[in-house]
Protein backbone atom coordinates (compact mmCIF):
# COMPACT_ATOMS: atom_id res chain seq x y z
CA UNK A 1 0.00 0.00 0.00
CA UNK A 2 1.30 3.42 -0.94
CA UNK A 3 0.65 6.22 1.53
CA UNK A 4 -1.36 9.10 0.02
CA UNK A 5 1.03 11.63 1.58
CA UNK A 6 4.75 11.55 2.29
CA UNK A 7 5.13 11.61 6.10
CA UNK A 8 8.68 12.96 5.77
CA UNK A 9 7.34 16.18 4.23
CA UNK A 10 4.96 16.94 7.08
CA UNK A 11 6.12 19.69 9.40
CA UNK A 12 5.26 19.08 13.08
CA UNK A 13 3.23 22.31 12.98
CA UNK A 14 1.04 20.75 10.25
CA UNK A 15 -0.25 18.26 12.81
CA UNK A 16 -0.22 20.63 15.77
CA UNK A 17 2.54 18.70 17.48
CA UNK A 18 3.34 19.92 20.99
CA UNK A 19 5.99 18.61 23.34
CA UNK A 20 7.07 19.62 26.83
CA UNK A 21 9.44 18.23 29.43
CA UNK A 22 8.45 18.12 33.08
CA UNK A 23 10.94 17.50 35.84
CA UNK A 24 8.78 15.57 38.30
CA UNK A 25 7.84 11.98 38.96
CA UNK A 26 5.44 10.22 36.62
CA UNK A 27 2.34 10.19 38.83
CA UNK A 28 2.83 13.85 39.74
CA UNK A 29 3.19 14.71 36.03
CA UNK A 30 -0.06 12.91 35.17
CA UNK A 31 -1.93 14.88 37.84
CA UNK A 32 -0.31 18.15 36.71
CA UNK A 33 -1.15 17.55 33.04
CA UNK A 34 -4.74 16.57 33.88
CA UNK A 35 -5.27 19.68 36.02
CA UNK A 36 -3.61 21.96 33.46
CA UNK A 37 -5.72 20.68 30.55
CA UNK A 38 -8.88 20.91 32.64
CA UNK A 39 -8.03 24.53 33.50
CA UNK A 40 -7.61 25.20 29.75
CA UNK A 41 -11.17 24.00 29.04
CA UNK A 42 -10.75 20.28 28.44
CA UNK A 43 -12.31 17.41 30.30
CA UNK A 44 -10.49 14.09 30.62
CA UNK A 45 -13.17 11.42 30.14
CA UNK A 46 -10.73 8.63 29.24
CA UNK A 47 -7.32 7.77 30.65
CA UNK A 48 -5.20 4.67 31.03
CA UNK A 49 -1.68 3.41 31.54
CA UNK A 50 -0.46 1.80 28.34
CA UNK A 51 2.69 0.61 30.09
CA UNK A 52 0.77 -1.15 32.89
CA UNK A 53 -1.47 -2.89 30.35
CA UNK A 54 1.43 -4.02 28.14
CA UNK A 55 3.59 -5.03 31.07
CA UNK A 56 0.74 -7.10 32.50
CA UNK A 57 -0.46 -8.65 29.22
CA UNK A 58 2.81 -9.35 27.40
CA UNK A 59 5.52 -8.61 29.96
CA UNK A 60 6.76 -5.75 27.78
CA UNK A 61 8.97 -4.16 30.42
CA UNK A 62 7.85 -0.66 29.39
CA UNK A 63 8.72 2.45 31.36
CA UNK A 64 5.71 4.50 32.55
CA UNK A 65 3.55 5.67 29.63
CA UNK A 66 0.12 7.19 30.22
CA UNK A 67 -2.65 8.50 27.94
CA UNK A 68 -5.08 11.24 28.96
CA UNK A 69 -8.01 11.52 26.54
CA UNK A 70 -8.86 15.22 26.60
CA UNK A 71 -12.12 16.59 25.23
CA UNK A 72 -13.97 19.88 25.05
CA UNK A 73 -17.63 18.96 24.45
CA UNK A 74 -18.47 22.10 22.45
CA UNK A 75 -15.50 21.55 20.12
CA UNK A 76 -16.23 17.83 19.81
CA UNK A 77 -19.81 18.61 18.80
CA UNK A 78 -18.67 21.18 16.23
CA UNK A 79 -16.07 18.91 14.63
CA UNK A 80 -18.50 15.98 14.46
CA UNK A 81 -20.95 18.21 12.62
CA UNK A 82 -18.29 19.69 10.33
CA UNK A 83 -16.79 16.30 9.44
CA UNK A 84 -20.02 14.30 9.07
CA UNK A 85 -18.93 12.35 12.15
CA UNK A 86 -15.65 11.06 10.72
CA UNK A 87 -13.25 12.89 13.04
CA UNK A 88 -14.95 11.04 15.90
CA UNK A 89 -12.79 8.05 14.91
CA UNK A 90 -9.79 10.03 16.20
CA UNK A 91 -11.37 11.16 19.47
CA UNK A 92 -10.56 11.89 22.21
CA UNK A 93 -7.66 14.30 21.75
CA UNK A 94 -4.89 12.36 23.43
CA UNK A 95 -2.19 13.88 25.57
CA UNK A 96 0.55 11.38 26.35
CA UNK A 97 2.92 11.41 29.33
CA UNK A 98 5.94 9.14 29.18
CA UNK A 99 8.92 8.78 31.42
CA UNK A 100 12.24 9.59 29.75
CA UNK A 101 14.08 8.74 32.97
CA UNK A 102 13.09 8.83 36.63
CA UNK A 103 12.04 12.40 37.40
CA UNK A 104 11.85 13.49 33.74
CA UNK A 105 8.56 13.19 31.83
CA UNK A 106 7.66 14.09 28.23
CA UNK A 107 4.19 15.45 27.53
CA UNK A 108 3.17 14.99 23.86
CA UNK A 109 0.12 15.96 21.82
CA UNK A 110 -0.82 16.05 18.14
CA UNK A 111 -4.00 17.78 16.96
CA UNK A 112 -6.72 15.43 15.77
CA UNK A 113 -8.40 18.46 14.23
CA UNK A 114 -5.36 19.21 12.03
CA UNK A 115 -4.75 15.52 11.28
CA UNK A 116 -8.41 14.98 10.37
CA UNK A 117 -8.31 17.89 7.92
CA UNK A 118 -4.92 16.81 6.51
CA UNK A 119 -6.25 13.30 5.85
CA UNK A 120 -9.47 14.53 4.26
CA UNK A 121 -11.66 13.33 7.14
CA UNK A 122 -12.77 16.92 7.74
CA UNK A 123 -13.34 19.68 5.22
CA UNK A 124 -10.76 22.34 4.44
CA UNK A 125 -13.23 25.18 4.95
CA UNK A 126 -13.73 28.21 7.18
CA UNK A 127 -15.69 26.35 9.87
CA UNK A 128 -12.96 23.72 10.21
CA UNK A 129 -10.27 26.41 10.17
CA UNK A 130 -12.07 28.09 13.08
CA UNK A 131 -12.24 24.79 15.00
CA UNK A 132 -8.53 24.15 14.38
CA UNK A 133 -7.66 27.67 15.52
CA UNK A 134 -9.81 27.57 18.65
CA UNK A 135 -8.66 24.14 19.79
CA UNK A 136 -5.10 25.13 19.00
CA UNK A 137 -5.42 28.15 21.29
CA UNK A 138 -6.74 25.93 24.07
CA UNK A 139 -3.85 23.48 23.70
CA UNK A 140 -1.34 26.36 23.55
CA UNK A 141 -2.78 27.73 26.81
CA UNK A 142 -2.39 24.31 28.44
CA UNK A 143 1.20 23.91 27.25
CA UNK A 144 2.12 27.41 28.38
CA UNK A 145 0.79 26.51 31.84
CA UNK A 146 2.69 23.23 32.05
Amino acid sequence: MMLPIDPTTIDPADIGEQRATLEMDHEEAIEHVRETFEAAGFGVPVEFSVSEMLNEKIDAGRDPYYVLGACNPAMADRVLEASDGRVGALMPCNVVVWQEEPGVQTVYHASIMRIGRLLGMAPDDEEMADIVAETGEMVEAAYEAL
